[in-house]
């Protein structure tokens, strides 16, 4: 049995001054959750900006650093790394020591690693603004950024292992394995990605970019959120419930199933392109195989919370959690279904995709980083929630977001598909989706009031919320 004893401990104060402040206990992690709570506003303006750009392109005419072109790859570069990924690292430098029994080797690390991480982030709306990009979908950071992200994996990466070392609880929960196997993966699947051995184009020539791509731009969601949200997950429902984890096995076969069947199936991305075939079959037949890993994690986690359903849906952060889960259902039931040939003729290269995209993002892994956020931050703070009323109005407002956004881009991609795929000129089709684009931009106002929302809720919770003397509390978890 593994004992959690120490995850909600409060570590003893650190000396006054710079060298204090850094070397404080769960202050990485809060600098994490607090950025990524900011880049959240940020990103999701963007898109606003983006949505309102496909209605009345007019507008921005005379603003070239606010058009779609560069407006669009700030947005979802911010939401992915900054927001979505920035949250689930804060929590996982929180969780990761709490489920050892030990502190983080090095804040500092932690820190140095935060460092890097940002600026990475940071640099998207300071050169995408201007022209300045790869050019590449989700890899159009600039080579000396792409080197600044890698070098904060690799910092992170010493720094988990190092408290891996110097742990005192044997049992390695399924969360821990999460969160290294994702630093370990982004290691390897980035610099491929994002072909760093060519810094001069970050690309490689012909149609092989499209491989090394779409390599990459699928293993982002499967080898880095995915894990990431899946161990936030893991750690956050047995807390609420109060119960042991269904089956660790099961965590662990969903662990090593994802590894096996994720990485290959990018390549259904380009079925359209004079790829192999042999690559085609391979992405479409792992596709389908996808719903191995993802069955296995949603029953395990399902099966922990069985009977508790009152205490998630009450508790603010499990309601997110909860919701993020029912969000990677369906989006693995679209995303396998969506890689057949037969159903691309309609559905690729339209707003289906859009739609689908966002709900893989914000829906699957989105949701579970904001039930991390609101569960970890009181935890690493050592104070209440500031408000519970404000999570649950930001939790209203992005599910009413996002089920708008899944609607309405899922009507339009269809509209288009089957438009094009009878032979109608694209320029014929767009006043047909300009209602569907209207209603995108007014949910759009949406999801961005909700995260300035979650944004003020969390500088008050840590600025303003009651301090609270945390108890060594334990709970059992079954591995």
């Amino acid at each position: 049995m593994l004992n959690l004893s120490s995850i909600t401990a409060r570590m003893a104060a650190p000396a006054n001054g710079w060298t204090g402040f850094l070397d404080r206990p769960k202050s990485a992690s809060q600098a994490f959750l607090v950025a990524g709570a900011a880049w959240f506003v940020i990103g999701t303006l963007y898109g606003l900006v983006s949505a309102i750009d496909l209605v009345a392109p007019e507008l921005f005419n005379n603003i070239p650093w606010l058009v779609f072109g560069r407006s669009r790859p700030i947005h979802v570069n911010t939401v992915i790394y900054g927001f979505v990924t920035g949250l689930l690292l804060g929590s996982g430098l929180h969780y990761v020591p709490a489920l050892l029994r030990t502190r983080l080797w090095s804040e500092r690390l932690g820190w140095i690693g935060c460092f890097f991480w940002q600026l990475t982030v940071l640099s998207g709306p300071l050169t995408f603004s201007f022209g300045y990009s790869q050019g590449r979908e989700y890899a159009e950071y600039l080579w000396v950024f792409d080197a600044s992200l890698v070098i904060s994996v690799v910092i992170l990466l010493f720094d988990m292992l190092m408290t891996v070392a110097s742990r005192e609880e044997d049992t390695l929960y399924v969360s821990v394995w999460y969160f290294v196997g994702m630093l370990v993966w982004t290691c390897g699947v980035y610099p491929i990605g994002n072909v760093m051995w060519r810094p001069a184009t970050g690309a490689v020539p012909g149609l092989l970019d499209s491989i090394f791509l779409w390599f990459y731009g699928h293993n982002l969601p499967g080898l880095v959120l995915t894990p990431l949200a899946l161990g936030a997950a893991y750690y956050v429902l047995p807390r609420i419930t109060n119960t042991p984890l269904y089956s660790h096995t099961l965590s662990l076969a969903g662990f090593w199933t994802l590894v096996a069947l994720y990485s290959h199936i990018g390549g259904h991305h380009i079925l359209q392109a004079p790829i192999p075939n042999w690559l085609k079959v391979y992405s479409v037949v792992d596709s389908m195989a996808m719903v191995i890993p993802v069955g296995i994690v949603l029953a395990n986690l399902w099966l922990t919370a069985r009977g508790r359903g009152g205490a998630i849906w009450r508790d603010p952060a499990g309601r997110f959690v909860m919701a993020g889960t029912l969000w990677y259902l369906i989006t693995c039931i679209q995303g396998p279904f969506q890689s057949l040939p037969s159903v691309q003729t309609v559905t690729h290269f339209n707003n289906w995709t859009v739609g689908h995209a966002h709900i893989a993002v914000l829906g699957f892994s989105g949701f579970i980083a904001l039930g991390a956020l609101w569960h970890v931050l009181p935890l690493a703070a050592g104070r209440r929630l500031y408000s519970e009323r404000l999570v649950n109005l930001q939790f209203g407002l992005i599910v009413t977001g996002l089920a708008g956004f899944f609607a309405v881009l899922t009507i339009a991609g269809l509209i288009q598909g089957s438009a094009w795929y009878n032979g109608e000129m694209v320029y014929r089709v767009l006043p047909q989706i300009g209602v569907y684009m209207a209603l995108r931009a007014m949910l759009g106002m949406l999801i961005a009031s909700a995260a300035i929302l979650g944004l003020y809720n969390a500088v008050k919770t840590i600025t303003s919320g009651e301090p609270v003397a945390l108890s060594a509390a334990s709970e059992e978890v079954n591995p």
